[in-house]
């Protein structure tokens, strides 16, 4: 019998967990759900999934786009908004940077304060 696994989140690694961890709160609005020096978690006041962001020094912040022989990012984050102005203005004050190549009309690329790339979708419902 194969065992049930359940989804709980997605952990970022970072120099700076508790500055990250930051960041995503003013962005999301949603609380701590663990407070540890070296690793902090966020999850919707609703349940669901969990954004985690852990301390790593090592930590290097990835080309976007992709550049052979540079930190390539393994995954990133999608967020989805009824609007999509609104939505990087609040996410560039809260601290992120809009990247200078866009892929669609329809989404934009930022980047969060370490340099991690993430877009904001706008929704279609």
């Amino acid at each position: 019998m194969e065992p049930t696994l359940r989804f709980a989140g997605t952990v970022v690694n970072t120099p700076d967990p508790d500055g990250l961890a930051s960041f995503y709160e003013r962005l999301l609005g949603w609380p701590r759900l663990m407070d540890e020096p070296d690793w902090i978690a966020l999850r919707h006041p609703d349940g669901g999934t969990a954004v985690a962001f852990q301390r790593d020094p090592a930590a290097v912040r990835p080309a976007w786009p992709a550049e052979p022989g540079r930190q390539q990012m393994l995954l990133h984050l999608d967020f989805v908004t009824a609007d999509l102005d609104a939505a990087v203005e609040h996410a560039v004050d809260c601290g992120a940077a809009v990247a200078d190549t866009q892929s669609a009309e329809t989404e934009r690329v930022l980047f969060d304060p370490v340099g991690n790339p993430f877009c904001i979708i706008l929704s279609n419902s």
